[in-house]
């Protein structure tokens, strides 16, 4: 027990679950309500996990860019990216012999996904641009690119093979959780069961030193790229099926945000080396139940970032260990007051 607490993944696990049982006794235990219709499960915890997959798909790619001491601002720009080709394919707009395959626009969004994150992986390994500065450039001008796959149009489709990929159930619970939680188990493979997660790792400590070491500094973080190009563009896959299409301007807006708030609160240092996947996935539930608790207590349109952003200080200020010890020192010299 002791060992757990010592953890990466105990404070994130611990705050998710205040978060729900503050929840479950301002609501009077509606919060927790799940229903059965026609076999599947609906509720607010439904909802969390349902709406939060694409958080957690996210978190998974961003951790292991921020346990380089790197970053990536331009997953919001992939994701409108692979969700307008996908629908643009669905929609037989482009590739037309394709004749609107759902598997295939699928595995040419994905692919678009590996190939923006084979740019970004180039500009930061190859030719050591600052992480942020190369993944602003398709930040920026990846909206217009997703813009040009769909002709400066909003992509609307009919398919309800394509609104499964988001708007399905398999046993009662959604499918986005399941596709979430296969990337999971891909992500701890890779990373538990092989060297590369103490690569990562190592490059985050010290890139240099990591070199001297024989790690492949420039293959490894052209890899991690990648991988967090693929995951974006699935987060944007099942955006734009929930939503049967395909908005370039909007999809994934600011969501990198959200994505480097989830990794943070997860306690991922932001600044490379220890990272836990585990603990960023519970930090994507974190951040979409926040939201979703915003929602269902009726708080203003205009006052919920605001709610959203003093709830994420209150637990970044207690994922301080400096703020942590003050608090405690506090609390010691009050008892040796009253002592005396």
């Amino acid at each position: 027990m002791k060992k757990f607490r010592q953890s990466l993944e105990f404070k994130p696990i611990l705050f998710f679950i205040l978060i729900l049982l503050f929840c479950g006794i301002v609501s009077g235990g509606s919060f927790f309500k799940v229903s059965i219709v026609d076999g599947h499960l609906y509720g607010r915890l439904i909802d969390i996990i349902r709406n939060g997959s694409k958080y957690m798909i996210l978190a998974i790619g961003m951790t292991m860019v921020l346990a380089t001491g790197g970053t990536d601002i331009s997953v919001g720009s992939v994701m409108a990216i692979s969700g307008a080709m996908a629908c643009s394919i669905v929609d037989e707009r482009i590739l037309l012999f394709l004749h609107g395959n759902v598997p295939a626009a699928v595995a040419l969004a994905l692919l678009c996904g590996v190939v923006c994150g084979t740019w970004n992986g180039f500009l930061v390994a190859k030719l050591k641009v600052q992480p942020i500065v190369a993944t602003m450039i398709l930040l920026t001008a990846g909206r217009g690119i997703a813009q040009l796959i769909a002709d400066g149009k909003i992509v609307t489709i009919t398919s309800e093979q394509y609104y499964l990929i988001n708007g399905g159930y398999f046993l009662g619970l959604p499918v986005p959780f399941y596709i979430a939680m296969a990337m999971l188990v891909i992500a701890l493979i890779i990373t538990k069961g092989t060297a590369f997660g103490v690569a990562v790792e190592s490059i985050g400590i010290n890139a240099n030193s990591s070199r001297l070491a024989g790690i492949k500094v420039e293959r490894n973080l052209w890899l991690i790229y990648i991988f967090c190009g693929l995951m974006a563009s699935l987060a944007g896959i099942l955006e734009s099926a929930g939503i049967k299409g395909a908005d370039c301007n909007n999809c994934g807006l600011m969501i990198e945000m959200d994505g480097i708030l989830a990794v943070a609160i997860g306690g991922t240092s932001l600044s490379g080396g220890r990272f836990s996947i585990i603990s960023s996935v519970f930090g994507a539930l974190i951040v979409q139940t926040i939201s979703t608790m915003i929602y269902s207590f009726g708080v203003t349109p205009e006052l919920t970032k605001v709610v959203k952003a003093l709830v994420v200080i209150v637990i970044c200020l207690f994922q301080s260990p400096e703020f942590v010890g003050r608090i405690r020192g506090l609390f010691k010299g009050q008892k040796k007051g009253a002592a005396a």
